[in-house]
């Protein structure tokens, strides 16, 4: 096989995942306009299914046309050798590999980032405010960039380092030793998350004493779950959209709410997400998606090192001499095929979980209030009642609503 047939091969691969993508996409838009499911017909009043019509649509028109652009800058800079030039300017600075491969990552994210921040505001400040539910300020929008690529250029950089670094070391045998970085950063990052990195966007205070609290506390005891650690999350302060998560196990497990759910839901309803969280953890869903991640993880290293180091691949980039940097960039578009049959298996199985979780829910406090937090939720964020069968198919990790009340009737 010649460079140029794996160049072609490549450019193959991009352009069908954009066909596909736009085609779904497109199938799911002709759906926006469908009459809502009886069982929903108290998800919207007439004037608020009209306002929710709009926002598909203009969310549907602005990232057709940001995918299309993004589409055609991608594939101008592969044909442009773009990434052989960001080679050569990165081996410019430095004859450290290490080096190299930091700052050639970092010039194409942060090269990346600048271009995109442009659509990012328009989506924030245009869109979002459009439909009331922007509350960002224009300076907290721009430290939050800010407080990323800190982020990006400490931790990535750190873990992109370290990975080099087990790859100078051992050879095409660093799978192994970053397959165990990773599992450890993983369980990690799981465990400490809401204590060292959602600090630094956002403020978690306990829950204050009262009724919802009790009524919190009352279930998780009745049905044998500890939990002394309930966090409410200042969401408010960039959007009015409603949300609430489990993180951590063990000791470290604790459940997050948005003040906005708060704000939104009553006391039955938020006991009932809690119970739905719950489901996850009684049925070790967490468990399950934590090992499979890691598992994942090792498959895509361990095929990593079989590419990692090829001259065929580096060559197909207009590069003369494979490193490593380059090989990831080609093996990343080569094993995206890969990655979307794994993304669709987790997608089915996620779902899967959440009907269990419904169905805990139902088992232990009740179907009704899961049901009206689910429909106050899909209507607080102007959600698609009617998406396209192959649009879930292939993206939703949860099932729809409907699918969902159906399920619990």
């Amino acid at each position: 096989m010649t460079p140029q047939t794996v160049f072609y091969i490549i450019i193959g691969i991009l352009v069908i995942n954009f066909i596909i993508d736009n085609y779904l996409d497109y199938l799911n838009s002709k759906h926006f306009d469908d009459v809502i499911p009886p069982l929903l017909e108290d998800v919207y009043d007439e004037k608020e299914y009209l306002k929710s019509q709009a926002y598909k649509k203009e969310n549907f028109k602005f990232s057709s046309i940001t995918g299309a652009f993004s589409f055609l800058l991608t594939i101008a800079f592969f044909f442009l050798d773009g990434f052989a030039f960001v080679d050569q300017l990165a081996r410019s600075f430095s004859d450290n590999e290490m080096i190299i491969t930091l700052l050639f990552f970092g010039i194409i994210m942060l090269g990346s980032d600048i271009l995109t921040t442009p659509l990012s505001y328009y989506q924030t400040f245009v869109i979002e405010e459009k439909y009331g539910f922007n509350k960002t300020t224009k300076k907290l929008f721009f430290l939050d960039k800010i407080k990323g690529w800190l982020l990006m250029v400490i931790v990535g950089g750190g873990i992109l380092a370290l990975i080099v670094w087990f790859y100078q070391l051992t050879g095409n045998s660093f799978w192994i030793y970053t397959w165990a970085f990773m599992a450890f950063f993983s369980v990690f990052m799981m465990l400490f998350y809401s204590t060292l990195i959602v600090p630094l966007f956002n403020k978690q205070s306990p829950l204050e004493e009262g009724e919802l609290k009790a009524a919190l506390e009352n279930f998780a005891e009745k049905v044998g779950f500890n939990l002394d650690k309930i966090f409410v999350i200042d969401g408010s302060k960039r959007s009015t959209k409603a949300n609430a998560y489990f993180t951590g196990f063990g000791k470290k497990k604790r459940i997050v709410l948005y003040d906005t759910l708060i704000k939104d839901l009553d006391t039955d309803e938020i006991v009932a997400v809690l119970a739905h969280e719950v489901g996850h953890y009684k049925k070790k869903h967490v468990v399950f998606n934590m090992i499979s991640s890691i598992l994942l993880t090792g498959l895509t290293l361990y095929l990593l090192s079989f590419f990692i180091d090829s001259k065929l691949l580096a060559n197909a980039l207009s590069v003369a001499e494979p490193s490593f940097h380059i090989g990831l960039i080609a093996f990343g578009v080569l094993y995206s095929p890969i990655s979307e049959i794994t993304g669709l298996i987790m997608n089915i199985f996620s779902r899967k979980f959440e009907y269990q979780a419904d169905d805990y829910a139902k088992s232990h406090f009740g179907a009704k209030p899961l049901i009206s937090s689910l429909k106050k939720l899909s209507k607080n964020s102007l959600s698609n009642l009617t998406p396209h069968k192959a649009y879930v198919f292939m993206h939703y990790s949860h099932p729809t609503l409907l699918q969902r009340v159906k399920a619990m009737m």
